[in-house]
């Protein structure tokens, strides 16, 4: 499995968070996807759930603090958005084409991630098969970003890449890792 580094770049708007950096690797081997992320900072001015006993699947994750990937298949329309919430909660969308089509994926009955906040660091980190949506021998696009929510309300948006105008995790033109 080769693994590679990332680094996810703020969306440019009024009121940036200069002091958070957000980084993580990717990989996969064969029907298996590693994926982790490291947001650094001052772990106080953002908000994150607390951990939840009952992880459940859960709609509108993106609504807080949620750290998120889209899944494409190299020559097909179809892809998927996978949902994780620090508290544990998760989801998994099936769209068609662009925003077309949005079904929960059943597929997944649950998400294998866990988290690990501390000081100054908050770790999430997943290993997941994909044997139940996408073929070994599939190529396939990434894209790799996260919602954070400031404790004052605030949404930011962190993504490889910001195509558009507006913060779009589900433009195709940002799904720019190739496993």
């Amino acid at each position: 499995m080769s693994v590679r580094s990332f680094s996810l770049e703020q969306f440019r708007s009024a009121g940036l968070l200069p002091d958070l950096e957000l980084t993580g690797e990717i990989g996969r081997c064969s029907d298996t996807l590693s994926l982790s992320y490291a947001l650094l900072g001052p772990m106080e001015e953002i908000s994150i759930a607390e951990p939840s006993a009952e992880r459940a699947r859960r709609n509108s994750l993106w609504e807080g603090t949620c750290f998120e990937f889209f899944l494409g298949a190299e020559s097909s329309d179809q892809y998927w958005e996978f949902n994780l919430s620090p508290a544990g909660h998760w989801n998994v969308y099936r769209f068609k084409a662009y925003r077309q089509g949005m079904q929960e994926e059943q597929a997944f009955t649950s998400l294998p991630f866990s988290v690990l906040i501390r000081p100054g660091v908050l770790r999430l980190s997943l290993a997941l098969g994909l044997d139940r949506i996408i073929r070994a021998e599939q190529t396939l696009r990434v894209g790799i970003s996260a919602v954070i929510k400031t404790t004052y309300g605030k949404l930011t948006y962190w993504a490889l890449a910001h195509p558009g105008p507006q913060p779009d995790f589900h433009r195709r033109d940002s799904f720019i890792v190739e496993l």
